[in-house]
Formats: C-alpha cells, sequence, structure tokens
C-alpha cells in the first residue's frame, strides 16, 4: 500500500461501450471517425436506443476516474469528485467507484447522468465518442471547496472540463493552495484546438505534469511534432509526456529526454490506453521512480488494457502486470 494518495476531478461520464463491424454505424450518425464529438440529450437517446439492441458493456468512465481506477489498484488512496443525475446510472456510476476502491464525492446535478457512447471500428479498434455530457457539465466552481482538497498529495484533471473554464481554474488554485502536485491529460485534439490560450495559461501557471498524445501535442503546440512538441511543452512545466502511439512515449524534465517503447500486447481496443498510461506513471512516481521508470510503468499497464475491451483490465492482467512493476521497480529502491 502507498502512502501516498491522489485526488482526481473529471466528466462523470459512463461508458457505453459498442463494437461496430465496419464504419456504417459512423456515417449514419455523421460521426467523424476518431472523434470526439458532443451530442444533444435527444441524440444521445436515440443513439443509446439503438444501442442496446446490439449488447453493450456499461462501465463507469471518463479520463479522471479511468485514471483514478488504475491508482486505486495500484494502493495509492485515490478519491474522485464530479456530479452525476438523481437516477440509475448515477447510482451505478457511485457504486462502480466504491466497488473500485476510489472514495467519491458525487454532487447531484439537474439533469440526467452524463454518458460517453464509444464505437470501436476495425481494423485497428479505433475509438470514436458520442458523448452527452448531461449532469457532469453542471459542475461549477462553486461546487469546490478547500477541504475538498486536504489530505491529498496529487491532484489530476482531465483536459475535457475546459468546457467550463471558471471550474478548471478554480480547481487547480484550490489545489495549488493546498499544495499538491498537479497534473493535467489533454484532452481531445478539437478540444485542446478551441481552448489553446486557456490551457497554456493553466499550464503555465498551476501544473507540474502534462500527458498528451501525438495528436493533442500538435494542437497545444500549434503544429510542432511529437520532439519540438515535447520540449515547449515541458518549458512550460515541470514534466511533459507525449504519447507516440506504436512508437511508444516521450517523457522530458528540463533538458534530460527519455524515449519509451511499447511493451508487446495483442490490442482489441484503445479504450483507456492513456488514462491507464497517466494511472502507471503517477503511481510510479509516487512511490520517487525515475522518470523513465515512470514511463515504463505507464506502457507496461496501458499494454494490458488494450488487451481488454473497455477502460478495466481483468484481474489476471492485473496481477501480471503488478509483478512485472514490481520487479522492475525492485531495481530501483
Amino acid at each position: 500500500m502507498s502512502t501516498k494518495s491522489i485526488l482526481g476531478m473529471g466528466n462523470a461520464l459512463t461508458d457505453i461501450l459498442a463494437i461496430l463491424p465496419d464504419d456504417s454505424w459512423l456515417e449514419r450518425f455523421h460521426l467523424p471517425k476518431g472523434s470526439m464529438q458532443h451530442v444533444d440529450e435527444k441524440t444521445g437517446d436515440k443513439i443509446w436506443h439503438e444501442l442496446k439492441k446490439m449488447g453493450v458493456q456499461y462501465v463507469a468512465g471518463g479520463s479522471a476516474a479511468n485514471t483514478l481506477t488504475g491508482t486505486a489498484v495500484f494502493g495509492l488512496r485515490s478519491g474522485f469528485i464530479g456530479k452525476v443525475g438523481d437516477d440509475e446510472l448515477g447510482s451505478l456510476y457511485d457504486s462502480d467507484l466504491g466497488r473500485n476502491g476510489i472514495c467519491s464525492r458525487l454532487l447531484k446535478g439537474q439533469a440526467a447522468s452524463g454518458r460517453a457512447m464509444v464505437f470501436i471500428t476495425p481494423p485497428n479498434g479505433e475509438r470514436t465518442f458520442a458523448v452527452y455530457l448531461g449532469a457532469a457539465v453542471e459542475l461549477g466552481p462553486e461546487d469546490l471547496k478547500p477541504e475538498f482538497f486536504e489530505g491529498y498529495d496529487y491532484f489530476h484533471i482531465e483536459g475535457y472540463l475546459v468546457q467550463n473554464q471558471k471550474l478548471l481554474r478554480r480547481a487547480v488554485e484550490l489545489a495549488k493552495q493546498a499544495g499538491l502536485f498537479v497534473s493535467l491529460d489533454l484532452a481531445s485534439y478539437n478540444v485542446v484546438e478551441s481552448n489553446r490560450t486557456f490551457l497554456h495559461d493553466i499550464v503555465t501557471n498551476y501544473v507540474d505534469l502534462v500527458f498528451a498524445n501525438e495528436s493533442e501535442a500538435k494542437a497545444f503546440t500549434g503544429g510542432l511534432e511529437p520532439e519540438e512538441a515535447l520540449a515547449e511543452i515541458s518549458a512550460l512545466c515541470q514534466v511533459a509526456v507525449v504519447k507516440i502511439g506504436k512508437e511508444g512515449s516521450l517523457v522530458q524534465s528540463g533538458e534530460n529526454v527519455y524515449r519509451i517503447g511499447v511493451r508487446p500486447a495483442a490490442t482489441k481496443d484503445a479504450t483507456g490506453a492513456g488514462d491507464l498510461y497517466a494511472a502507471g506513471f503517477l503511481y510510479a512516481h509516487a512511490e520517487g521512480m525515475p522518470l523513465s521508470v515512470c514511463g515504463e510503468i505507464g506502457s507496461i499497464i496501458a499494454a494490458k488494457v488494450v488487451e481488454v475491451v473497455g477502460p478495466k483490465i481483468d484481474i489476471p492482467r492485473w496481477k501480471a502486470a503488478k509483478q512485472e512493476i514490481r520487479d522492475l521497480m525492485a531495481q530501483y529502491r
């Protein structure tokens, strides 16, 4: 059990996962492949109704909650702040977090609970999202209290919260006042593009660690390739991580750059890979591991989650991952 603790905040969304045989479904609902589109309640209900006929998987999701599920399994005391509706999906969400060992502070909103409908398409298990935010987006700066942040060491936020800039700013202000190490996982590239100036300001003034994938890093830096983007982001904060898919990931702090390879995996679905990479990285960081090892541990766990459908790793894979991680960390202790 780790002595460190982490608090997360994000959109409390139930993931509804559907594996599709081809792209025709996406075309029908005008969803560009690989994108993350927001839909209104009517469209959200229509898609959900259609999906139910296909047989789908329900999982408490949202980027930050996925990361927190990973940190909780690693033994970091993990807490989560979010907002759900007073409905069945909201209750399911709460019990799923509790079952995963997360202490949740779920506030109740007026709208229905948010959901992220995730379509997984061949040949590479690419994900396309149709998101109805519902109550999740009702979380506001006035909901946050300084005591929510007390007793934690880390604060992890997802870039999707940027749709409420006042909320995101208030959260990082309170986290910094409480002396927390702040990490930000940049959201989808289109979210980054439309909030670039604001995100630059937040990263420069409040964030210690940034996680980005290739397209997010490109959007954040105005079109730079991974290595140049990494250098630019790391100049704004303590640590920058750019994930480059099959090429692995790059980590930079100051002048030091580490290139991390990927672990072999029988890839089924990429859902949660970035979120679980962040969980492994933050756990290793909390344990005082060198940054190169933090990246390796992120890779180990990301390789496990891509072998299952959805963002939750099964027990045999967790056991194998933990053993691999223990062996790796033992070399540095």
